[in-house]
């Protein structure tokens, strides 16, 4: 048996994304990674130039394509000399084609050899793709003979200089999902991938592709590179890449221009409908819409194919920006809001939020930018409040909790503020000044105690005031929430008249007196720091 043992480092996270390192035989890339489909006996843009003009240094190849139209001279030349590539690449199996045809003259074990043959960087056992409208049975097949061809590589392989990848399969049905990657992730694989996802894609189905990646990425080693087949849309790269996913592949960019179909980061346009070329890429700055329109059908389809690799490869690096900058899910908000399937994906990731908590940095380079309800998923609001439930005690000569309305430019965090308002509120109130705890209330993150609201990321984030009502509702949960479990003996939440506190306090005070706690409120006025007791 030869076992190979991966070489990838970790540079950068964010969520679930990683900004890695991975080795093989070839050279080292950078993940996340995206590999242009190349097929060998048509390409429309050769691996040269993505080489030369793209900065690509990884693709994919079909095996199988490779074998019926190279055969021995694949095997004597070896891949990289037939694509004329100095790269990394990357062979399926041939999995695809039986998708499409339903079987294929090759074996497993004959297409694990000729691989090694060809001497490629990264190869794909011949898995059985589970696809989209099968019944449960065959898809339980599909995951099952995948596993027993998976069986074969430990035996089948000679070389150890090759990163072998483990596909899962499944297709929509979750927990046999779960349990192809559990299996796989038993077998010595370097890297795992997700099969069957293009139908979803292509229906604009990515609620359920964010089920099928975190099944797959929640039962999987952690520690190995992900890969997501067929990925497709460079509009849903980010969410892709957020869930996990460290290297994808599409044929998309010539697919698409073959229907004159011109990629965006936020969606398809067709050419006839494009006045204005929305990109600044060589292409779209050397030819207008009606130029594409009026050239040769082979010219604008490669043209276009062009236009949209390097629409696919800008993304890319737009994703990775975000990560290095701890912004990946603020560009996921701005991402989703581009299709109304990607807003409905993103909220599906509540279902995996504790997944994604565990999993995220805890801290980050740069402060954090709230904007609405989808935020209260946020590792960093989740992670506050389970923190503030599980890990935090009030001081203990703590008997009277002041609430404060937190503001937008958080003035009222300041000591001198605070200290005004703590000597104010004990005049008015004839309250003992060591027995008052001060605590702020704020979106998104709800309860902040004095003590740790300059803490990260307490203090460096921004809200965009005023909250609307499913934002001061949540807001009023948290603060009853953190009331019932406290021991103070008597609450006094500081308002704000015609702001949004106002709104909050009549909420608490409603739902305090349905739970027995008690809670007086005493108005505010923010410039003369006048209160007055109701």
């Amino acid at each position: 048996m030869v076992v190979n043992m991966v070489e990838f480092e970790i540079r950068e996270r964010d969520l679930l994304a990683r900004i890695g390192k991975l080795k093989t035989k070839s050279g080292t890339i950078e993940t996340p990674a995206f590999l242009p489909v190349i097929n060998p006996v048509k390409e429309l843009v050769t691996p040269l130039e993505l080489w030369e003009n793209f900065n690509c240094r990884v693709l994919i190849t079909n095996a199988y394509i490779v074998k019926k139209h190279f055969g021995e001279e694949a095997k004597r030349k070896g891949i990289h000399k037939i694509l004329k590539y100095p790269g990394v690449i990357m062979t399926d199996s041939g999995a695809y084609q039986i998708l499409v045809y339903g079987s294929l003259d090759v074996t497993n074990r004959e297409i694990i050899r000729y691989q090694e043959e060809i001497s490629t960087d990264i190869a794909t056992i011949l898995d059985l793709p589970t696809g989209w409208n099968v019944s449960m049975e065959y898809a339980r097949y599909t995951v099952e003979e995948t596993l027993r061809r998976a069986r074969e590589l430990e035996d089948a392989r000679a070389r150890a200089d090759i990163i072998w990848v483990g596909p899962i399969q499944g297709g929509r049905y979750i927990d046999l999902v779960a349990f192809s990657a559990k299996e796989m992730g038993k077998l010595p694989f370097d890297i795992h991938a997700l099969g069957s996802p293009t139908p979803v894609m292509e229906q604009y189905l990515f609620d359920i592709l964010v089920d099928m990646i975190a099944t797959a990425k929640m039962n999987s080693p952690l520690e190995r590179p992900f890969h997501l087949f067929g990925a497709g849309h460079p509009m849903m790269f980010s969410l892709a890449v957020a869930l996990g996913c460290d290297l994808f592949d599409s044929a998309a960019y010539s697919l698409f221009a073959r229907e004159n179909r011109y990629l965006t980061d936020y969606g398809t346009i067709r050419l006839e409908d494009i006045k204005y070329f929305p990109c600044s890429c060589p292409v779209c700055m050397k030819y207008s819409p009606t130029d594409l329109m009026e050239m040769p059908g082979d010219r604008r389809e490669r043209e276009l194919s062009k236009h949209n690799l390097y629409v696919c490869f800008a993304e890319i690096k737009r994703v990775k920006q975000a990560i290095v900058e701890g912004r990946l899910w603020e560009y996921l908000e701005m991402k989703a809001h581009s299709h109304p399937s990607l807003l409905k994906a993103l909220r599906r990731l509540q279902k995996y939020s504790e997944y994604i908590e565990r999993n995220s940095p805890f801290v980050k380079r740069k402060g954090l930018f709230f904007f609405g309800p989808i935020d209260f998923i946020r590792p960093e609001v989740l992670r506050h409040n389970k923190r503030l439930k599980e890990r935090y005690s009030p001081p203990d000569r703590s008997k009277v909790l002041i609430l404060v309305p937190d503001s937008e430019l958080k003035d009222t965090r300041r000591r001198k503020y605070v200290k005004k308002i703590v000597l104010k509120a004990s005049k008015v109130l004839g309250l003992d000044l060591n027995a008052i705890h001060v605590c702020f209330y704020s979106p998104p993150f709800g309860i902040i105690p004095i003590e740790l609201s300059e803490t990260y990321p307490l203090y460096q984030y921004e809200y965009a005031y005023p909250p609307d009502a499913e934002t001061v509702k949540y807001v009023a949960e948290r603060i009853l929430e953190y009331i019932a479990a406290a021991p103070y003996v008597k609450i006094i939440i500081l308002m704000e008249k015609g702001s949004w506190s106002e709104r909050l306090v009549d909420l608490v005070v409603k739902e305090s007196h349905e739970r027995e706690i008690e809670a007086e409120i005493l108005p505010l006025d923010a410039h003369s720091l006048k209160l007055k007791k109701n």
